[in-house]
């Protein structure tokens, strides 16, 4: 697993783009006499093994895909493509499935029923869950639930963590754009100023989270974008001011609310400054939440894994975004945090420059991917 991850981290592909990695995947699940059907959602590989007679069926699933960003680790294996690198880790989720998957074909006595092995393509903002779930993940292979695990730097080596409810929050994102009448700065008399509505919009943004919502609520609102005027030209008060930005949420409610106020508050605004403002609101990635049936089964095979005290299950949700949540609205099913210690590098958490995947962990990943299979179809 350690010899496939570190070609998998040298080679990284974005999402849709995982021609290589996907040809890889299937080869391998092929040489273990794993039937596998490719193309779905692109580049996305699903391999089918069968245990022992039995009805019910589970998916196992992992994201292959890599992101936009230049390495920084100095590893011997580090990316060989300019501009791109594993930096969420997902070189490791393949690995681990991958040898899970190898493992269950060699032992098939242990399981009775069917499992499938989805390798998905474009986690990463690019939609490969839902697009996987839309062009028919669950029709062509029918599961009674579904499972994902994602490395975890800062939580111990050796600990899985499989949280009983909210995982990781929504996705989405927002966008106002107010208009006014543009003015000579000198003169602001003669214009609508549209700047002023924006900066009294962005003060007040966030008092949606400090006094609208649940103090023991999450919710989550930033901005990320803004651009009005040109540099070159200072002395002019623009007609347009464009902001963007996300909004993250760990339930149904609150999501409603972050979409309603973040367009209230624009709408207050232009009519108080005699602006108009567009206000788009974007629906990304639902939350990803786990059934509680599903997350106590995937709870005794991590205890069966690693032991009882190293099995958590209260861990916090985090208000990062998964589209495993697609997976999840579609079926039951329980997402875990596979702990991989400290990170190598001090800065070296997600999508940072410094990640690298802890080989470490590979072994107690497919061990416990394995492990779910053992619980959910017992022979």
């Amino acid at each position: 697993m350690t010899t496939w991850r570190r070609d998998l981290h040298a080679h990284p592909e974005l999402g849709f783009e995982e021609s290589r990695t996907a040809a890889f995947v299937a080869t391998e699940l092929r040489a273990a006499g794993i039937a596998v059907e490719e193309g779905l959602a692109v580049t996305g590989v699903v391999g089918t093994l069968r245990g022992r007679p039995g009805n019910r069926a589970i998916a196992l699933r992992a994201d292959m895909d890599a992101l936009a960003m230049t390495e920084a680790t100095g590893a011997a294996y580090a990316s060989t493509v300019p501009g791109k690198m594993h930096a969420c880790g997902h070189d490791g989720h393949t690995a681990m499935l991958l040898g899970a998957a190898k493992w269950l074909a060699g032992h098939r006595d242990n399981f009775a029923g069917t499992v499938h092995f989805v390798f998905q393509p474009a986690e990463e903002s690019r939609g490969g869950g839902q697009r996987m779930v839309a062009e028919g993940l669950f029709d062509c292979f029918p599961a009674d639930a579904v499972y994902a695990l994602h490395n975890l730097p800062g939580l111990p080596l050796g600990t899985i963590a499989v949280p009983k409810g909210p995982v990781l929050a929504s996705s989405d994102t927002w966008q106002a754009v107010f208009r006014g009448r543009g003015t000579h700065g000198a003169k602001p008399h003669l214009g609508t100023d549209a700047t002023l509505a924006a900066a009294q919009f962005i003060a007040a943004l966030h008092s949606i989270v400090a006094r609208e919502l649940d103090p023991m609520g999450v919710g989550v609102v930033s901005l990320g974008h803004m651009a009005a005027g040109h540099a070159d030209a200072p002395n002019v008060i623009p007609a347009e001011v464009l902001l963007r930005g996300t909004a993250r949420a760990l339930t149904a409610a609150t999501r409603d609310l972050l979409e309603q106020r973040i367009g209230g508050i624009a709408q207050g605004m232009a009519a108080t400054h005699g602006v108009e403002v567009d206000y788009t609101y974007t629906r990304r990635l639902s939350p990803t939440v786990n059934h509680a049936a599903q997350a106590a089964m995937m709870h005794r095979a991590a205890a069966a894994t690693v032991g009882a005290a190293q099995a958590l299950d209260d861990y916090p949700a985090i208000t990062a975004g998964e589209d495993f949540s697609a997976m999840l609205e579609a079926r039951p099913g329980a997402y875990a945090w596979l702990g991989t210690g400290a990170p190598v590098h001090p800065e070296g958490f997600h999508h940072n420059p410094h990640f690298d995947f802890n080989d470490e962990a590979l072994a107690t990943g497919a061990a416990f991917l394995a492990s779910i299979v053992e619980a959910e179809l017992p022979a």
